[in-house]
């Protein structure tokens, strides 16, 4: 084939493969071919020349990136949302080149293990150090397949993450090495044993019954922002909007009616007399209600959840852990509760958007027995909307408690310890939306995962550092076709 022919021809396997990643790295991706098409740059790196490979792979890995750039520009100025495709590009280059130089130097069964190991290495440190944590870890893409989800209640994130990298890994090595793989059969058989085991298990669990009372939530969201200078007219119709809704879903037989996060920012000369409204709300409807505001005097704002008994107390007042990057633009203050609270006899946590996106966060609850989480929260735009609500999803699996979410901009969610979701719909802008969901509410189901937390993630990252070493240290195979590999 002329030079020229087989440039094109690797230009439009690396933009095809580039496509692909789009698919996989989307805030609302298509969750079966997360378990293929990564096995498509590490082809591409294992089968060609490291100088070919590098700039194949890096043009892939940065058109699939690039592919949430409108989200990002939400989310934050134009210089970060550069810096954040650049990083998130480089981070697959490192991870995929990394595992390469283990594969094609040792050609052996083990080293189907560390692309996933790596992977899950870098995502649990994620979680652990960086202010977004493991935001958009490719464990979430599997939000609505419900069998592979029951992994995390055993291993966390870190558990479901493995496995949906260790498929793409073996598919990479079995089609660049096939048979010439040493003991090639073990790899094979063990990947496919381990996804067959995780099947099985997840519809085991799914089976199993979840025994007790069933309370009924409602879900309440209007999507029009109310501001600290919006107009009392303006702020009162919204107001109005609320106040129906809630009363509408109380006459529906809820129990429990939970608000979005920040339906109004007030200030702090305003929020005494929202209180009070929201107290009498809950009283003349003998419901339990949770409302989200935020409290802005100017310095260091606030972002609370006010929770109502049915005789119009507030039971308790719940600050926000972690901030959205706008939050911390803004310099809200961060909170350090976990605040539990007895509703019905059951455990009930409070938490706010942002926090369920951090499984250490969601295990705090776990340990302090929560039946149920709800959860006041603020999506971007609908753009995220299905990737937050997922990801709240993944902690109830952890943890086993039902979760009630209600979004702005975003969507109404109630989930139960599985991961099913109950109910779902969208928010709207005025007249806004509501939701009634049945919940059977049980205790907390005791999960492997909140006894041991992300024990399994830092056995990761004790494999990467080993794998990293060895690809550093240790001499190659002899063997001429290793040589010969290892060489190009």
């Amino acid at each position: 084939m002329p030079r020229a022919l087989f440039f094109l021809a690797k230009l439009a396997l690396a933009v095809a493969t580039g496509a692909l990643l789009r698919f996989v790295l989307d805030l609302h991706p298509v969750w079966w071919l997360v378990w293929i098409v990564p096995a498509l740059p590490l082809l591409i790196a294992i089968r060609f020349p490291p100088r070919e490979a590098r700039w194949m792979v890096a043009l892939a890995v940065v058109i699939g990136a690039s592919c949430n750039f409108h989200y990002y520009r939400l989310v934050m100025p134009l210089p970060a949302v550069f810096l954040v495709i650049a990083l998130q590009s480089w981070l697959w280059i490192f991870l995929i080149f990394a595992a390469r130089r283990i594969i094609v130097r040792y050609q052996s069964w083990w080293t189907i293990f560390v692309y996933p190991a790596l992977c899950v290495a870098v995502d649990s440190v994620a979680a652990a150090l960086l202010p977004d944590g493991n935001w958009g870890s490719l464990a979430y893409s599997q939000g609505d397949c419900l069998p592979i989800l029951q992994i995390a209640s055993l291993f966390g994130v870190s558990g479901v993450l493995f496995l949906v990298t260790l498929v793409p890994s073996t598919l990479a090595v079995a089609v660049a090495y096939g048979r010439s793989l040493g003991r090639g059969w073990i790899a094979y058989a063990l990947t496919a044993l381990l996804l067959a085991a995780s099947l099985t298990y997840g519809y085991a669990r799914l089976r199993q019954p979840i025994n007790g009372a069933q309370t009924t939530f409602g879900i309440v969201s209007i999507d029009d922002p109310i501001g600290p200078r919006a107009s009392a007219a303006y702020a009162s119709n919204i107001l109005a909007g609320y106040d129906n809704l809630v009363q509408s879903l109380a006459a529906q037989g809820a129990q429990v009616v939970v608000l979005p996060e920040k339906m109004a920012v007030l200030l702090p000369a305003k929020a005494l007399d929202w209180q009070h409204h929201f107290s009498a709300l809950a009283h003349q409807n003998r419901i339990w209600l949770e409302v989200g505001i935020g409290i802005d005097d100017g310095r260091s704002p606030t972002n609370w959840a006010w929770l109502f008994t049915p005789q119009g107390e507030l039971a308790s007042s719940y600050e926000k852990h972690h901030m959205a990057p706008p939050e911390r633009r803004q310099h809200y203050a961060s909170g350090t509760d976990y605040n539990v609270y007895s509703v019905n006899g059951q455990t009930y946590g409070l938490a706010i958007c942002k926090d369920m996106h951090f499984a250490a966060f969601g295990r705090e609850y776990g340990r302090r027995h929560a039946a149920v989480m709800l959860v006041p929260a603020w999506d971007f735009a609908y753009l995220d909307g299905w990737l937050e609500a997922r990801t709240t999803v993944f902690r109830g699996i952890e943890n086993g408690y039902s979760i009630v979410r209600a979004s702005r901009e975003g969507l109404l969610t109630a989930s139960d310890p599985y991961g099913r979701i109950l109910a779902e719909v969208p928010s709207s802008e005025l007249p806004g939306r509501a939701l009634l969901a049945k919940v059977t509410v049980a205790g907390p189901l005791p999960t492997l995962y909140t006894c041991v937390g992300n024990l399994f993630g830092w056995l990761s990252v004790a494999a990467a550092a080993l794998f990293l070493a060895l690809g550093r240290t240790l001499r190659r195979k002899s063997s001429p076709h290793a040589k010969q590999n290892a060489a190009r």
